[in-house]
Formats: C-alpha cells, structure tokens, sequence
C-alpha cells in the first residue's frame, strides 16, 4: 500500500471527463484500488476546484464537487503550520509557484509516497517527505 498525492488536474480531468486525460487518470485510480494504495490531496486541491463552478453560480455541481471528495476514497489533508513550515522551505530552496508550495508542502506534510501530476515543471523536483514526483504518465501503474 502507498500514500499518493494527487495534484488538482488530475482531479479536474477526472470529474470534467477530460476527452485526453480522464482514461488515464480512471486507470491509475483502478490500479491504486487493486493495490490498495491511499489517495490524499490537499484542502487547497478542493478550493481550485470549487472556484470556476462558483464563478459559474453553479451551486449543484459545487455541492456534488464537495460531496466527491467528502466520500471515504480521499483523505484531505490541511494546511497546517507543518504544512507552512514546509511550504517556506520548499519555496525557498525552488522555483515554483505558490500553489505548488502549497501542494508539494501538504504532501510532504504527511510523508507521500508518490506525488502524482501533469506539470512537467515539478517532475525534476527533491522534496523532503515525497518519495517521487511522478508525470501522469509514469509506468507506475
């Protein structure tokens, strides 16, 4: 069993049914479950989320977004002050953008196995607490 993180697209793919990436993104999540590996995301993954259907005053699918990741298959992790405390050293030793800090710092936080994404940029990266950063298409699964 691992503990994998799952940046925001790879969530947005799934629930869009992104016509390239949704596939692949159901596949890595069957094989998680064959494997019973431990799918965690942020707080911060769910807010990215929710923020274009409240723009689009959508308040059904912004309840059906929060009753998604509400479900037993996804541990939310906080924004701590560990989190924060990661997040200043991660920013600090690498070019990123905030919202990776974030992500990279909350799976850090809870010490990840694999750190799954689609952002190239992130592949490259040595983040104490993360075991891998891996592309969405990885052979892992």
């Amino acid at each position: 069993m691992s503990r994998i993180y799952w940046d925001t697209m790879l969530f947005v793919y799934l629930l869009e049914n992104h016509p390239v990436y949704a596939k692949r993104v159901q596949q890595i999540r069957s094989r998680m479950n064959e494997r019973h590996d431990r799918l965690y995301t942020s707080a911060f993954t769910v807010g990215e989320i929710l923020t274009g259907t409240y723009k689009a005053g959508d308040a059904a699918s912004a309840k059906q977004i929060r009753d998604f990741f509400e479900g037993p298959f996804i541990e939310i992790i906080p924004f701590t002050l560990a989190a924060a405390d990661h997040y200043a050293k991660i920013r600090s030793q690498h070019r990123i953008s905030p919202a990776d800090g974030i992500h990279l710092a909350c799976a850090a936080q809870v010490g990840t196995d694999l750190f799954l994404t689609n952002d190239a940029s992130l592949n490259d990266k040595t983040i104490p607490g993360i075991q891998f950063i891996a592309p969405l298409d990885t052979n892992l699964f």
